[in-house]
């Protein structure tokens, strides 16, 4: 089974859920509040810029903001933009190598409609 499958599923829910009622041209702040808010509803627990520190050779050498930490499992990096990138990719990537957190979800709320990539390291 894949790992975290069902929480994944509610929040992709939840993302289509944005998507449809706000409809692509709005800042990410924007889509962040109201996931949040669509989240919350739902009954899932989830914290907005989160700080994770990053570690090298056994000591902290920096810190990230996740966009969205959801029920302590999975990280949610938002986009609000017209094409994803590699660079998208490699920064939910690195976010969490950095983090003791193994799924996350890149989430886009460009234009036309809202598109979630789900990795896993």
């Amino acid at each position: 089974m894949l790992r975290e499958q069902e929480l994944t599923y509610r929040i992709r829910s939840c993302v289509y859920e944005v998507s449809r009622v706000l409809g692509g041209g709005f800042l990410e702040k924007v889509y962040e509040r109201a996931l949040l808010k669509e989240l919350a509803l739902q009954g899932i627990q989830a914290h907005s810029q989160v700080s994770l520190p990053v570690s090298y050779k056994d000591a902290v050498v920096g810190e990230y903001c996740a966009d969205i930490v959801v029920e302590r499992r999975i990280v949610l990096e938002l986009k609000a933009k017209s094409d994803l990138s590699a660079a998208d990719e490699a920064q939910l990537i690195n976010y969490l190598r950095a983090s003791d957190l193994s799924v996350g979800l890149l989430v886009n709320f460009g234009y036309p409609k809202a598109t979630v990539k789900r990795f896993v390291v």
